[in-house]
């Protein structure tokens, strides 16, 4: 099946809200059969989440409330690329920030698209290893917990529901997957 049936061919784009972390806007598109439709977007600043193990069968994850839900969430580490960084040393300071660990070993492992049906989200994941003390400042609008936890009990949390986040979801996942191997 040919990839251009699909596409759509932006005509206009309008700007509705520009914040810190994401714009949102509105393009009107043509599509293949000649007809117009309204794409609403959300351009997202790109991310990382970190999947960081404490041992072999433990995993570093963060505890923070998130007004979005308007719940505690329990979370792999994570954070958004700064504009003079690559995407491994976002890893590398987000683990530092929010762990108080810097990964002697942190290797690229995926990219996940959170919603592509109204947003470019974009996160690449990394794995850490050989975690070595070195603790940096959190960001002046964070507040949160680490704590490390079993695989085989995190995955349970996912099963019983009390873990919801999709990125962190995805990093339990990989982390069963690979334990046994």
């Amino acid at each position: 099946m040919s990839e251009d049936k699909f596409y759509e061919t932006s005509i206009k784009s309008d700007t509705i809200y520009d914040g810190k972390i994401l714009k949102l806007r509105v393009d009107t598109v043509e599509l293949q059969n000649k007809k117009y439709s309204k794409r609403e977007i959300v351009d997202h600043q790109k991310g990382v989440g970190i999947i960081a193990y404490d041992g072999e069968d433990k995993l570093w994850m963060v505890s923070q409330y998130r007004k979005a839900v308007d719940q505690v969430m329990l979370e792999i580490p994570a954070g958004l690329i700064d504009a003079n960084e690559t995407p491994i040393e976002t890893a590398r300071r987000e683990l530092q920030e929010e762990v108080g660990f810097y990964p002697e070993t942190c290797d690229f492992l995926f990219t996940m698209h959170s919603s592509p049906g109204f947003t470019n989200d974009k996160l690449s994941f990394f794995l850490a290893k050989d975690l070595r003390e070195s603790k940096l400042d959190l960001d002046e609008d964070e507040d949160l917990e680490a704590k490390s936890y079993p695989i085989d009990e995190l995955y349970n949390k996912v099963l019983n529901g009390e873990i919801t986040d999709a990125k962190t979801i995805i990093a339990i996942q990989y982390a069963v997957m690979h334990e046994s191997k």
